[in-house]
């Protein structure tokens, strides 16, 4: 064990002793015992009867039991040394979305994005992009850039997005070339947050998404991918991407419901609008940027026996074509950022690329300035 680690172990374990953890106990741990070993089976069976991606991740979980039973029999002293091999044993399986809470630490997995570029800089986009005089509402700041391209950072899907909110905001926009909403760096949040966001982009009632539903304790006892569906209200502002396209911007650090929101966007791409004349016209909603996270299952927690909460993912969430996006979506369009051209120029080639794909895609007309004889 590492000298820090062992320091922090030992701080921990003296203050657990005078202080425990309390709370409410699920059916599944009722009756378990709360020592080392038996917060270890809890964790393991929780783990083992709802975890949704053992094969996705391609993880033999009973070798995991029998890996790390002998430590928690033999070789666990307190609860340091407990949390720290529980947050080992879940990293087994690789999963961002996998996590323990205690009151001291929450355990966490970091290697889903570590070995990818960051693609983003919130300080230049704020100060290059949005300015100073840029609007705010329901978490989301927006404004017109010079090149009459509208622009939107939504940063957490935590940040609830009201209806009327999001009428102002497109309203705002409305004579724009087109549109980037940048999700960028956006970890996730509230999964209903997203068809609240992406049913402005539609016409009609469409499937975006599939969710299979745990059936047994098996590791494939699923129910059929049942679908989720995005439909527009005649009475909102919605946008007509046939004639305004959309780009959404992505880079690795998109988790979760923003892994949802880049399915359900994209599932609307090449649908068809029928313009005043009765002429259909694609929709325009491309993916530009990096690979998303990924993180695409349902949330699932459990209470072990000594009160700490693990955390994963129970329930699949298929893309529109019932495929797994738990390893992320792939942009339509991959960009990185040039570090010299963001540094030395204060340029973002991932909204600048947005910005020309828009210019060139755009159907939007506006009425001729009249010149002077």
């Amino acid at each position: 064990m590492h000298t820090d680690r062992l320091l922090l172990t030992m701080t921990i374990a003296a203050a657990t002793a005078c202080c425990s953890l309390t709370s409410c106990l699920d059916d599944e741990t009722l009756g378990m015992d709360d020592s080392h070993m038996g917060n270890f089976e809890a964790c393991w069976r929780a783990m083992d009867e709802h975890y949704c991606f053992f094969d996705q991740k391609n993880v033999d979980w009973d070798s995991v039991y029998a890996v790390y039973a002998p430590y928690f029999r033999d070789s666990v002293d307190n609860v340091g040394d407990e949390f720290f091999l529980l947050a080992d044993m879940l990293a087994e399986v690789r999963d961002g979305h996998v996590n323990l809470y205690s009151s001291f630490n929450t355990a966490r997995y970091w290697a889903w994005y570590e070995d990818y570029d960051l693609n983003f800089d919130p300080n230049l986009v704020e100060r290059y992009y949005l300015g100073t005089d840029y609007w705010i509402t329901s978490g989301i700041s927006y404004t017109m850039l010079k090149d009459s391209v509208a622009y939107m950072r939504y940063s957490s899907f935590s940040n609830t997005i009201g209806e009327a909110n999001l009428d102002y905001v497109l309203a705002a926009l409305r004579q724009a070339k087109g549109l980037i909403i940048d999700v960028r760096n956006n970890g996730g949040g509230a999964l209903t947050n997203v068809p609240v966001l992406a049913s402005r982009f539609c016409t009609e009632r469409r499937a975006y998404s599939y969710m299979m539903h745990k059936t047994g304790k098996g590791h494939s006892d699923f129910s059929d991918p049942q679908p989720l569906y995005l439909e527009p209200d005649p009475y909102s502002y919605n946008w007509d991407a046939s004639v305004q396209p959309v780009v959404v911007l992505t880079n690795r650090q998109c988790y979760s419901a923003t892994n949802n929101f880049v399915a359900a966007m994209r599932s609307l791409d090449g649908t068809m609008t029928i313009d005043s004349t009765g002429q259909k016209h694609p929709k325009m909603i491309k993916t530009l940027g990096d690979r998303t996270g990924g993180g695409g299952g349902m949330p699932f927690e459990s209470v072990l026996p000594n009160g700490w909460v693990v955390r994963f993912s129970a329930c699949p969430i298929l893309d529109h074509r019932k495929r797994q996006t738990e390893d992320g979506i792939e942009p339509d369009m991959k960009v990185s950022m040039d570090s010299i051209r963001m540094f030395e120029q204060h340029v973002d080639d991932i909204i600048d690329s947005a910005r020309a794909y828009i210019n060139i895609n755009t159907r939007m007309t506006y009425p001729k300035k009249e010149t002077e004889e």
